[in-house]
């Protein structure tokens, strides 16, 4: 365990004086402290490690992309390029994201939503879209350049689309097969695991059997399953079933990805799915949880509809709806679903996010359209508005449907990791959920600081060591010497996300450094507009 200095307080130099103070150490010939070619030190910073230990005094080297030393006796500064007083603030590992849609890393590849935040590895492609074919995307990105490490997993959904298109069906031998050949072909080529989104279609039409056969050909290839349930309201319980079953057939490591508990009628029920949690892993399957810090969850408005009235696509959605039975049938399930599941049983908690043909309506709800449209906001009235909204082009929406309760409890398991859920995104863009540019400072500054549910080293563990590890990362989650300089620099005082439901675009206060392999991607304050990520691929043959 690293030493805890009780008796040596720190020294508090102010920021300015840092290069001054280095060279009169210098000057006086002093030979208590180490001093190197360093490309920078860290000095006068707590040193929170990751592995959720108690912090300590402590000075961080770095050359190149390594870290060289993690000094309690303190460094020489003197010979360093670049000299960064942490006096005060806490030095930590660069926050590991485990689920990010970075689907729009080309038009961010600087992920500076991201790498404010302290993120400084992102897995994508959750919820079953990772790209395909797989090797071929990577290299692209690693053409391009990143600003932060990211990692890729493969994904259900966009292998049984390619081989399947959006059929209500079982697959056949011969589809089956070739989909657990794609994604044997994904794992060969550098993929971390396997993700699905059961409640996204075309997953939603597959069964448990399809999803163990797929997921076996990624646990022989050493990878993690990331599951979005196939339900997260009225079903959560058997799709935390479904998962930790999927578990235990494929014999993967699961993670039940953006764990939460969606509707009224099922709030407190995460005391239940914890418990689940926990037996199962008492009976040998690896079960974790990511979770991100809000009470609103983010997808397309297309959530609320039934799926069986999605097969096709949204032109078999709206040929269904001129036949009056089906269409009753699937406005009653939409209103059913406004009521017990995501629209809170209030079309005011349905908020606009990205609306490509009326951007008007972003930042509004279900209920401000259904005023507009001079209809009272029930839930039968917001049925035919979502019907309308999908057949104008769609929406994604943010859905105020979770209570804090179930926020706290998932967040305070042990098993828990702290996860975005975010896309890269940059101001102007639509009305985006504040968790794109607040996940991780929301964490330290209201679950930490303000509210005391998980304490600093806790915290900063399950935004660094767990995920790492659960991803099957080395060298990378904790600020240890030799391992790579991925790290973050942040004032436990003053840490905090800005973003809002009613102003998304803010980036958050409190972080002035971030490095990525060694490189200032955000220095004193500043973003830097660096690519000095990773495209980071998971060795073939290697095991968790």
């Amino acid at each position: 365990m690293p030493p805890t200095l009780t008796t040596r307080p720190p020294t508090r130099i102010p920021r300015f004086l840092v290069p001054a103070v280095a060279l009169a150490l210098a000057a006086c010939g002093s030979d208590t402290l180490e001093t190197g070619d360093w490309d920078t030190v860290i000095v006068g910073g707590t040193v929170v490690d990751g592995t959720g230990a108690p912090g300590f005094r402590a000075d961080v080297a770095i050359v190149d992309e390594r870290i060289v030393r993690v000094s309690a006796d303190g460094l020489d500064p003197t010979g360093a390029d670049r000299i960064v007083d942490a006096t005060g603030m806490v030095v930590a590992p660069g926050f590991v994201d485990l689920h990010t849609h970075l689907n729009t890393i080309d038009d961010h590849p600087g992920a500076r939503s991201h790498v404010s935040q302290g993120a400084t590895t992102a897995l994508g492609g959750p919820d079953g879209g990772g790209p395909f074919p797989f090797g071929e995307y990577m290299s692209e990105l690693e053409e391009m350049g990143v600003g932060m490490n990211v990692g890729y997993l493969t994904g259900h959904n966009t292998i049984r689309r390619t081989v399947m298109g959006l059929e209500d069906r079982a697959a056949t031998p011969d589809e089956l097969a070739r989909m657990r050949g794609m994604v044997a072909q994904a794992m060969d080529e550098g993929a971390w695991g396997i993700s699905t989104g059961l409640k996204y279609l075309p997953g939603a039409f597959s069964d448990v059997d399809e999803v163990v056969a797929l997921s076996e050909a990624a646990a022989e290839a050493g990878g993690v399953y990331t599951s979005h349930l196939r339900e997260e309201g009225l079903g959560l319980l058997e799709g935390v079933s479904e998962a930790i079953e999927i578990g235990r057939r494929a014999d993967i490591p699961v993670v039940l990805t953006h764990h939460k508990v969606v509707g009224e009628p099922m709030w407190g029920s995460s005391s239940t799915t914890l418990a689940m949690v926990d037996s199962a892993r008492a009976a040998g399957i690896d079960v974790m949880i990511d979770q991100y810090p809000y009470t609103a969850s983010y997808t397309g408005c297309d959530i609320l509809i039934p799926t069986w009235a999605q097969a096709g696509g949204d032109d078999e959605l709206l040929a269904r709806m001129e036949d009056p039975a089906l269409a009753d049938s699937i406005l009653a399930g939409i209103a059913y679903n406004i009521v017990t599941d995501r629209g809170g049983n209030d079309l005011g908690r349905v908020q606009f996010a990205i609306v490509d043909w009326d951007e008007s309506l972003e930042g509004g709800t279900l209920a401000d359209l259904a005023e507009r449209e001079d209809l009272q906001p029930t839930p039968e009235n917001g049925a035919r508005l979502l019907i309308d909204v999908v057949r104008n082009g769609g929406a994604s929406c943010i859905f105020h449907a979770m209570d804090q309760g179930d926020v706290d409890a998932i967040m305070a398991h042990p098993q828990t990791m702290i996860a975005s859920d975010g896309r890269l995104t940059a101001p102007g863009i639509g009305h985006p959920h504040p968790r794109w540019y607040g996940t991780f400072p929301r964490v330290l500054g209201v679950y930490v600081r303000e509210r005391g549910v998980l304490d600093l080293e806790t915290a900063i563990h399950k935004m660094t060591a767990m995920p790492a590890a659960r991803m099957g990362l080395t060298e990378r989650g904790e600020v240890r010497e030799g391992w790579i300089a991925d790290l973050v620099v942040f004032d436990p005082e003053t840490v905090i996300d800005r973003a809002t439901f009613e102003d998304p675009h803010q980036y958050p206060v409190g972080i002035p450094w971030v490095f990525v392999n060694g490189v200032a991607q955000i220095a004193d304050e500043e973003f830097m507009d660096l690519r000095p990520g990773r495209v980071l691929r998971k060795p073939v043959g290697s095991t968790r």
